[in-house]
């Protein structure tokens, strides 16, 4: 299966559950942004599953012929900003916006990464989007964002609250109210290349209310 960085937890509880219920073999996960792993479908890497946080890479890959059946929806998302653990910073996004020498936002890449665009979009709708695109520390998935603030090398950043809830080295500054941003859904599919006569029992665990709630336990909620 190729998924969403900010699945890790969620999808890794979800698998050893099915694994271990149904009596078969560890789904084998990896991990990238949600473009990357599109991209690595497209290009053909061997895989039965995709999981990705945004809508539009499924709709991507449709149009390509890459998927067997229709998507499904998982689990939602939330926003939040975080600073390091125990570091003094300003208390919300608006204040260090307005803190010209409060150091670098760190944020997925707003071009191509999912909780990039998301959070450009919440900043626009914010106001603060002109007063930080100038500071920002682009990553190259979510993952990458949090352990630039968890190593101090971002003084805030914008991250998954399932990222958040990962990471003991950080702590949330501000939930981003999901009105400021579009609905961040993942979605699951099976890939036309699958070869593996359980994925699609895989999938189906994945998309029934016990197969979401492993994965919501992890610090997502419910679609």
């Amino acid at each position: 299966m190729l998924a969403a960085a900010s699945m890790q937890e969620g999808l890794a509880a979800a698998a050893e559950r099915w694994a271990t219920e149904e009596g078969q073999p560890r789904p084998v996960l990896s991990f990238a942004s949600s473009a990357a792993v599109a991209r690595q479908v497209d290009e053909g890497a061997p895989a039965d599953l995709v999981v990705v946080a945004d809508d539009r890479w499924m709709d991507w890959l449709a149009s390509r012929d890459a998927l067997k059946g229709s998507p499904v929806p998982l689990v939602r998302n939330a926003l939040v900003a975080v600073v390091p653990l125990g570091k003094e910073t300003p208390v919300s996004l608006a204040a260090f916006a307005g803190d010209e020498g409060a150091g670098r936002l760190a944020m997925g890449e707003p071009d191509s990464v999912p909780a990039g665009e998301f959070a450009r979009a919440a900043l626009q709708t914010m106001g603060l989007w002109e007063a930080l695109s100038a500071r920002l520390a682009p990553g190259d998935n979510v993952r990458a964002s949090l352990a630039l603030v968890e190593r101090g090398e971002a003084a805030m950043g914008i991250v998954y609250a399932s990222d958040a809830a990962a990471s003991d080295r950080v702590q949330v500054a501000e939930r981003i109210a999901p009105a400021m941003h579009p609905p961040i859904i993942y979605y699951a599919a099976r890939l036309s290349g699958s070869q593996h006569s359980h994925a699609q029992d895989f999938l189906d665990y994945l998309a029934s209310s016990e197969g979401k709630q492993a994965i919501a336990e992890h610090g997502f909620t419910l679609p």
